[in-house]
């Protein structure tokens, strides 16, 4: 409970003060970078559900660009996804800006990833737990699978971290995380944006659900 309520935060104040001093030269360069290849504004900004269900604004490095069709919509996620936008997620370097929200106390290091809060609508009563902790840069559901999981495993590991929240479980994650990120491993399409595509998915995990219950 110590750790839960006191240390845990401190870790996060140092750690991510730390790491953002440390790679200010990377942020700095992937700006003025994300500056040209997206032409304009290098970030991206999004409104999360935090803890306790406190909408915070997220911020990371802008991996799509803002191209529009000829009637001036969005083009489809996959249009929009450059060449730089790819290493940026394939790198995981776009969350890097996520260290400014844990330095804020918005997020934690370690943590239920933040969702859209279009998904909000959606979730069960038991869902709703995966906000009792500051959402994470990285969790247990990233460790287990990262962004090749279902919606139901995702769901499944939050919870279990939320229940078993400890010291030696956020280092192992935290250590998993590095090695994961290193090796490029379990990389798929991320769907935790809040695009069309994401929540059309998760709408279809969601009726699953309520059939399963119906029987």
């Amino acid at each position: 409970m110590l750790y839960r309520i006191y240390i845990k935060r401190i870790l996060d104040i140092v750690i991510s003060l730390m790491a953002l001093l440390f790679l200010s030269p990377v942020m700095l360069i992937l700006s003025f970078l994300g500056w040209i290849k997206m032409k304009g504004n290098p970030f991206f900004f999004q409104k999360r559900p935090g803890k306790n269900g406190v909408i915070f604004k997220l911020v990371k490095f802008k991996s799509m660009s803002m191209e529009k069709d000829e009637n001036g919509n969005l083009l489809p996620d996959s249009k929009r996804l450059n060449r730089y936008g790819k290493v940026l997620r394939s790198t995981s370097l776009d969350e890097l800006p996520e260290l400014i929200n844990i330095l804020k106390g918005d997020m934690s290091l370690i943590g239920p990833r933040p969702l859209s809060v279009m998904y909000l609508p959606f979730y069960s009563d038991d869902e709703m737990h995966r906000h009792d902790v500051r959402p994470g840069l990285s969790g247990l559901a990233q460790v287990n699978g990262r962004n090749v999981t279902t919606w139901e495993e995702r769901f499944t590991w939050d919870l279990k971290y939320v229940n078993e929240l400890s010291f030696l479980l956020d280092c192992k994650i935290f250590f998993l995380t590095i090695y994961k990120v290193i090796n490029r491993s379990d990389i798929g399409s991320r769907q935790e944006s809040g695009s069309d595509e994401g929540l059309m998915d998760f709408e279809i995990y969601r009726q699953q659900q309520w059939d399963k219950k119906s029987q």
